[in-house]
């Protein structure tokens, strides 16, 4: 396995062999991306998602922002902020049972 985060066939791999039954790695993508595509599409209708026991994802609008002055704190100069548009984000939160884990 990589050093970094777990690529999407390496936690496929690992689902596969933890699982006691006779899934494949084809039955186990299918899971994650009938997952990722329900997440989508509440993400988009009810703007929450809940992965049960790991996170929870929260849509949140950001609304427009102007132009402003402003002044830059690390060289003291007069300089001006631009205006930014309405926008959605996600948040990613995790949920009790992870900040226990991690803790």
């Amino acid at each position: 396995m990589s050093k970094g985060p777990l690529s999407k066939s390496e936690l496929i791999q690992i689902l596969v062999e933890k699982h006691a039954t006779n899934l494949t790695r084809k039955d186990v993508k299918g899971i994650l991306e009938a997952m990722t595509s329900v997440g989508h599409a509440e993400l988009k209708k009810n703007g929450l998602f809940v992965v049960p026991g790991l996170v929870r994802m929260v849509v949140i609008k950001k609304p427009a922002t102007k132009e402003r002055k402003g002044i830059n704190p690390f060289t003291k100069e007069p300089t001006v902020f631009k205006a930014k548009p309405a926008r959605k984000v996600v948040r990613g939160r995790p949920v009790k049972a992870v900040k226990d884990a991690v803790a």
